[in-house]
């Protein structure tokens, strides 16, 4: 069969890189043909130009130059992630917007939308057709796999919007035992599914790990927000345990030993593998930690997505140690 998936596959973090990479190997085992829908909207398309013309506002050129470095740090590292999706992941043509989409999509037997948070209505992509499956000829079959609304409530403005849009599916399976309520509450019947990461065994994961982290004794910070609770809990941990931070973040981190800033998934998944213990408030950071078997600790996001997290470790019990 021929299946082609959308998600967030270009966005600059490891975990959304990994739960695309996972969902293909999945797909790939079970005999499939499969290829991600490079859908890169305006809101998707990576970091800004290094350099651009601001226009004759001294105010916007003392932005130039003031962010320059961030805008060099952020292109480094999408050469990164992108470098990851062109060994790893099978894609499409690029698909710039939604109507470049339905005016010309990709032939499959399956469309499937999934995982990760291409529901969550907070984002843009959460109101976008496209995560949606507005596209392509009537009668191919449409699946979500793994979906997440990552919210324990949809926004109020795009209830209208997520209902509507859910009808066009054939088979809906979801990422939290929240999003079943959420469907159950717009209409929608829904089959829990884990996280397309937990699909591959430690084995398998093995196969991309790089080697970093090997024979090193480590904390490992996966921060998005420099959190200082975050900062706390490492420092912690590494003095009494006499052992090293390790960062992998999009921004050095002044308390770390060593930063991995330009480290892709590759290193991510070794540096989690080889870690004492893992300390973040990234989804992803928790699961691969779980598949290793590696001690951890969860620090809520400020951003107020924390139901995935929450969620996951009452369903998952089993591997916490």
């Amino acid at each position: 069969m021929k299946i082609c998936t959308i998600t967030c596959q270009n966005a600059d973090n490891h975990g959304a890189r990994l739960q695309c990479y996972a969902l293909v190997k999945y797909l790939q085992k079970q005999g499939h043909e499969v290829e991600v829908i490079d859908y890169r909207p305006d809101y998707m398309r990576g970091p800004e130009p290094v350099l651009y013309w601001p226009g004759l506002s001294l105010k916007k050129w003392a932005k130039l130059f003031l962010h320059f470095h961030v805008r060099l740090r952020n292109k480094k590292r999408h050469a990164v992630f992108e470098s990851f999706s062109k060994k790893y992941i099978p894609r499409t043509r690029v698909y710039w917007n939604i109507e470049d989409l339905r005016n010309a999509p990709p032939e499959a037997d399956l469309y499937l939308a999934g995982s990760d948070q291409i529901w969550n209505t907070t984002f843009r992509n959460g109101t976008d057709p496209g995560y949606y499956l507005d596209f392509g000829a009537k009668g191919v079959r449409r699946e979500s796999f793994a979906a997440s609304f990552a919210t324990e409530e949809l926004a109020s403005e795009a209830v209208d919007f997520v209902k509507s849009n859910l009808k066009r599916f054939d088979k809906i399976t979801m990422r939290e035992q929240s999003a079943l309520k959420i469907l159950e509450k717009l209409g929608f019947e829904g089959e829990l599914q884990d996280d397309p990461v937990f699909l591959l065994s430690p084995e398998e994961w093995n196969k991309i790990a790089d080697g970093s982290g090997i024979d090193e004794k480590y904390v490992l910070v996966y921060d998005f927000f420099c959190d200082k609770n975050i900062e706390s809990v490492a420092k912690e941990y590494a003095q009494k345990n006499d052992c090293k931070i390790f960062a992998i973040c999009h921004k050095p981190l002044k308390y770390a030993s060593k930063n991995f800033v330009y480290a892709g998934p590759e290193s991510f998944v070794s540096l989690v593998k080889n870690a004492k213990y893992v300390v973040s408030n990234s989804f992803h950071g928790t699961v691969l930690a779980m598949i290793y078997n590696v001690p951890f600790k969860v620090v809520e996001r400020p951003d107020g997505l924390n139901v995935r997290m929450r969620d996951l470790l009452e369903r998952r019990k089993d591997m916490i140690i």
